[in-house]
């Protein structure tokens, strides 16, 4: 099953799943939104996958604190 960002919250909730299960999850899906990305991509886009983005690293940071940190601090830095 193919997830997208509609479902981070629900990913995070999975009691099922190990963590590192979801943070490959979520992981995978941040990938998506980069590789779907091109040259011909707008600023708004662009912008639009940033914001996505650091919604999902926030999800991980629920999941692993430090690791969520680390992917935030950065995040923060580009």
């Amino acid at each position: 099953m193919g997830y997208t960002t509609d479902d981070i919250d629900k990913i995070t909730e999975f009691k099922t799943w190990s963590n590192r299960q979801k943070t490959d999850e979520l992981l995978r899906i941040d990938a998506a939104l980069y590789c779907n990305l091109g040259t011909d991509s707008t600023k708004k886009e662009r912008e639009e996958v940033r914001r996505q983005s650091r919604k999902i690293y926030q999800a991980i940071k629920r999941v692993d604190p430090s690791l969520g940190e680390r992917f935030l601090q950065n995040f923060d830095k580009v």
